[in-house]
């Protein structure tokens, strides 16, 4: 019998804990334009409209400060996506999460930091 090996992301499989119910979790908006966004993708809250948009710690626009983590991927080529993702109260896996190009170890460092306040802490 062959034995099948399966390297995907799945919804949450960053995830290491997190609170009871659903208090580590939040719905929320990500903005259009960005793509396929995957699993485990660091997330910032634009400041101008709410939505969520791939962290980048160089922008100024409210993307340079980590404030969440997508749950599971999402498409948002032609237009904003509905999105669950880790807002808080969690521990994940460092090793899962996914940063958007750009973001180099310094950035991350940042990013990890601003995780850190919302008492997401990654392993």
């Amino acid at each position: 019998m062959a034995t099948l090996t399966e390297n995907l992301p799945h919804a949450g499989g960053y995830l290491i804990s997190e609170g009871n119910g659903d208090i580590s979790r939040e719905p929320v908006t990500l903005a259009s334009g960005n793509g396929v966004i995957r699993t485990g993708t660091v997330l910032a809250k634009l400041t101008a409209t709410g939505k969520y948009v791939p962290y980048d710690n160089a922008g100024t626009d409210g993307s340079e400060t980590a404030a969440a983590i997508l749950w599971e991927e999402r498409d948002t080529t032609d237009g904003d996506a509905t999105a669950v993702v880790t807002a808080r109260h969690a521990t994940v896996n460092k090793a899962e999460l996914v940063w958007a190009a750009g973001v180099d170890a310094t950035g991350i460092t940042a990013g990890l930091a601003d995780l850190a306040v919302l008492s997401i802490i990654a392993r």
